[in-house]
């Protein structure tokens, strides 16, 4: 019965550590600001874990929301940071770029312009509300951090 125990135990040991390697690390990283190092200090933080995560030899998923002022980091006609977008989005599959679709709204009408007619960073996804996206992405297991 002992040795049956031990065996049982030294299984389950073995077992944890693949175990954690095969969790996937969720990520969601606010931008609400327009300032320029806001929008840096957002995909530096991202790589930063991506690169942290590739070298232990596990997944993250990493998406970046953006809302209020912080749409401005993926409009291609005002992104102070559009060079480091393309850079980020070329070397890390991981990292989706989440526009609200409210803010876009609301920008393009104080343009006076269609919602289309704001140009967004190719690949970035529009939600209805970035917050409640952030909210639900909380809900389901996902670490929000506000750089």
């Amino acid at each position: 019965m002992f040795a049956r125990i031990s065996l049982l135990i030294a299984l389950v040991a073995l077992a944890l550590p693949a175990a954690a390697a095969d969790k996937v690390h969720k990520l969601a990283l606010q931008i609400s600001d327009a300032a320029p190092d806001k929008m840096t200090a957002v995909l530096n933080v991202a790589g930063n874990v991506a690169r942290l995560y590739a070298d232990m030899g596990e997944e993250v998923e990493i998406r970046i929301v953006a809302f209020n002022a912080g749409l401005n980091m993926l409009r291609t006609d005002k992104s102070p940071v559009l060079d480091r977008l393309k850079s980020v989005s070329e070397s890390m599959p991981n990292v989706v770029f989440e526009a609200c679709g409210n803010t876009r709204d609301n920008m393009a009408k104080a343009e006076g312009k269609k919602p289309e007619e704001i140009p967004l960073f190719a690949g970035s996804k529009i939600v209805k509300a970035g917050v409640v996206s952030l909210i639900e992405l909380s809900e389901k297991g996902w670490t929000i951090v506000r750089p």
